[in-house]
């Protein structure tokens, strides 16, 4: 059934401006609300039904939308980046962006996001948070290197940031107070940082062997290079992975290179770079481990095939020696090993795509028959 209503909300902090376009009456009606969702809920309400409703998804997040989609309220959540805007158009006002968001929905122009539960949501804030101690740690760490390369202080004892280096690092000592205080309060910015991070390792590791990601993740281990870490992360940050084939998953995460073709030309650029720019970033680091040769399987590689499936184990085996025959073909074409790891990467996550969707019973086609990662 077609909608009556279509509803467009510019959603903020403190305000709601909400558009509502009658499509048998051909009337526009605008209104301003708090962000409440029972005010909001009561005057979609008041209007004729059937009611379908849409906002941009943006920092006030999914709230909104599981309510009233458990009102009873076809809601649509637009992703902004797929929103076609008049470049002619420099007026730019909450009444008008609502009144644009209706006038699309009715139009069927809307490219909805994935509402993900509130569970779901927590598990991508844990993995988010994860990422942010990550660069958290990298800056400082890179601190600390930078001020004793300032005082000439090199360390050369083999890896960094390994417990011998730590020792070396806690040794170090300045004549001049304010230089020493400031190193002792970097170091202890970075243990502190790290004491963080392991703990969000621990509660990211429990989760990722006793909730519903627990599948995906095992399934996922059977490739090289994702860890539990990088598994659970894309498990996820992807989450349902029936949207996708093995073809189409590596432009949702921008993996594909940009074109630009008209007539008989035709141009292609680096990748997009849209889409979920965490995973992307696990994809292209995993990507990384498929050029080390692969003769047999690692101990700690056997050990994850044994909590997987048959079906996955024989899927994994194939895709790391797939993988890395690419990886030796693209060398002995002189590609430059940063584009041919993207290139990897983006093979990869059909690989991926294979092995998480093959945890549950598919409505059509198997993994196996259908979009090859290849």
């Amino acid at each position: 059934m077609f909608e009556r209503t279509s509803v467009g909300l510019d959603v903020h902090a403190r305000t709601v401006v909400s558009c509502a376009l009658d499509a048998q009456t051909g009337e526009i009606i605008l209104h301003r609300m708090t962000p409440d969702h029972g005010e909001i809920l009561a005057w979609i309400l008041s209007l004729p039904s059937p009611v379908r409703v849409v906002y941009e998804a943006g920092p006030t997040g999914f709230g909104l939308a599981r309510f009233l989609l458990a009102s009873g309220i076809d809601t649509v959540v637009a992703a902004p980046s797929k929103l076609q805007r008049p470049s002619g158009d420099r007026v730019k006002t909450d009444a008008k962006d609502a009144l644009h968001l209706a006038r699309l929905l009715k139009l069927g122009e809307v490219t909805g996001v994935r509402i993900p539960s509130t569970d779901q949501e927590a598990a991508r804030d844990l993995v988010r948070s994860r990422e942010d101690v990550r660069g958290d740690l990298m800056r400082s760490r890179h601190r600390i290197s930078k001020l004793l390369l300032r005082q000439g202080l090199v360390y050369s004892g083999g890896q960094a940031w390994t417990g011998t280096h730590e020792l070396w690092l806690a040794g170090q000592r300045f004549d001049n107070p304010a230089r020493q205080l400031t190193y002792e309060s970097s170091l202890e910015a970075m243990h502190e940082i790290s004491d963080r991070r392991d703990r969000l390792d621990q509660a990211i590791t429990a989760m990722a062997y006793s909730s519903e990601y627990t599948p995906v993740v095992r399934a996922l281990q059977c490739l090289r290079g994702i860890s539990t870490l990088t598994a659970f992360g894309l498990a996820v940050e992807i989450g349902d992975w029936d949207r996708f084939t093995g073809s189409t998953i590596g432009a949702y995460l921008g993996l594909v290179p940009t074109e630009h073709s008209s007539g008989a030309s035709r141009s292609l650029g680096s990748i997009t770079k849209t889409g979920n720019s965490h995973a992307r970033r696990l994809l292209v680091e995993a990507a990384w481990h498929h050029r080390r040769p692969y003769n047999n399987p690692s101990r700690l590689m056997r050990s994850r095939w044994e909590e997987a499936t048959s079906e996955a184990r024989i899927r994994g085996h194939a895709g790391n020696r797939r993988l890395h025959e690419r990886w030796i073909s693209y060398l002995e074409r002189r590609k430059r090993p940063v584009i041919a790891n993207v290139a990897i990467a983006r093979e990869l996550s059909g690989w991926c795509w294979s092995l998480a969707a093959g945890t549950h019973p598919m409505p059509a086609t198997s993994p196996e028959s259908s979009a090859s990662p290849h």
